[in-house]
């Protein structure tokens, strides 16, 4: 491999920290009190994290190694055996906290959803490469959708709310391809609405949606847009009355209750709010500096359940303070950076599509994460990328990264389409 050839080294150093520093925090998380290091056992949590990121070293090499045709070649094949490892779950998958999600051999269990967002980001980029970025087309909008949409919803069905979620950050790529903005107003709108529903009721809402409809057609003048402006507000207000029924029937009860403690209308410090409150109290303890490393009160003491996973960034601010916590923060904003930087330069639509889709899918797990730790957005349960506790997924997010690394890699031998 020439020295021009080289993938981004800057996206492999900051790779490499965040899965170090992550493991370290990991380390921490699984010492309890009372606890110390003694040495690599292969029943500790830090040990396994620890063959997964020796793993995932050698399995982003091995992805580095093939020739960056085959990602493009074979997208739609990968992207139909991503569908069908997610429908045999329905039939092999095992059921751990409600959710039928794994695929278990003996102690060892694989999530397949880790890995889908990787091959549904090749078909993706391989489907828009092919319309040439076509984006105005509405046959092309629901084509892309549905690429889109078929992952989603059989995720859901595991029920796996939270990974389902991250395949919002998709209209990142369609939106830099031509998506009109008006998919990105409805979508804001669609969210407004759910929630302004919640906290104060549909026929409040309604109300409120007459009185801005009705503002903008006698005060701004918009008569011409008169009946598209009624549509709206109608659709708007249907939109508000079945919020409540799919809040009460389509959401299970604990997704309800953690709607309920975020939006402040219910207190359950010792139900399920009592992860994020513990959360809480344990970045507000670590102060500016935080307390040093093994020696946070707080994560000592097991106060927040799933520390090591979904709620690490816990252990970073209690142990590390604000210092560390704004380092991982703008260690992600650089990195994020970077890969819409590199994607900018790429020769060829496939290229560039799947780079937006790594930045989008980055930028939604790192956002609803630490959202979710710190209170402000509900508990969904997905895991702070390279950091957070799992092989599959620091396997599925080492894919997504240096696929797009060995794409750009080569940029100059992929042209085109």
């Amino acid at each position: 491999m020439r020295a021009k050839d080289l993938p981004d080294w800057l996206s492999i150093l900051i790779f490499l920290i965040l899965v170090v520093f992550g493991w370290v925090n990991i380390l921490s998380a699984s010492m309890g009190e009372g606890k110390s290091f003694h040495g690599f056992d292969f029943s500790e949590i830090y040990t396994k994290q620890a063959v997964w990121i020796v793993l995932s070293f050698l399995l982003a090499i091995l992805i580095l190694m093939i020739e960056s045709k085959f990602y493009q070649r074979f997208s739609s094949l990968i992207y139909l055996i991503s569908l069908f490892s997610l429908l045999g779950l329905f039939v092999f998958g095992s059921t751990i906290s409600g959710q039928t999600a794994w695929y278990s051999f003996g102690s060892f269990s694989i999530q397949p959803a880790e890995f889908v967002k990787a091959s549904t980001a090749l078909a993706l980029a391989n489907y828009l490469s092919d319309i040439q970025t076509d984006m105005t087309s509405f046959k092309h909008q629901v084509n892309a959708f549905v690429i889109l949409f078929i992952p989603a919803v059989l995720i859901l069905g595991q029920p796996d709310p939270g990974s389902a979620l991250i395949y919002a950050a998709f209209i990142f790529p369609l939106y830099r391809e031509g998506l009109s903005e008006g998919y990105l107003l409805f979508g804001f709108s669609v969210i407004f609405l759910f929630v302004a529903t919640l906290l104060y009721g549909a026929i409040w809402v309604s109300l409120g949606v007459i009185l801005l409809i009705g503002s903008i057609l006698f005060l701004k003048k918009q008569r011409k847009n008169f009946l598209r402006l009624i549509i709206v507000g109608l659709a708007s207000i249907l939109f508000s009355f079945s919020v409540n029924y799919v809040f009460e029937n389509v959401f299970q009860q604990h997704h309800r209750d953690r709607f309920d403690v975020v939006l402040g209308k219910a207190s359950d410090l010792k139900g399920i709010g009592y992860n994020t409150h513990q959360s809480i109290v344990a970045i507000g303890s670590g102060g500016w500096s935080g307390k040093g490393w093994n020696e946070g009160t707080q994560t000592k003491g097991n106060f927040v359940p799933e520390q090591h996973t979904d709620y690490i960034f816990s252990t970073v601010g209690e142990e590390w303070g604000f210092i560390g916590s704004a380092g991982v923060v703008l260690l992600f904003v650089l990195l994020i950076t970077r890969i819409i930087f590199l994607a900018e330069r790429q020769k060829s639509t496939f290229s560039r599509v799947y780079g937006y889709s790594v930045a989008g899918v980055l930028f939604v797990h790192f956002t609803v994460n630490i959202g979710m730790v710190l209170g402000i957005l509900p508990t969904v349960g997905i895991p702070l990328p390279f950091l957070s506790y799992g092989g599959s997924s620091l396997w599925g997010f080492t894919i997504l990264l240096f696929i797009f690394l060995k794409l750009d890699a080569d940029r100059k031998q992929i042209t085109g389409a």
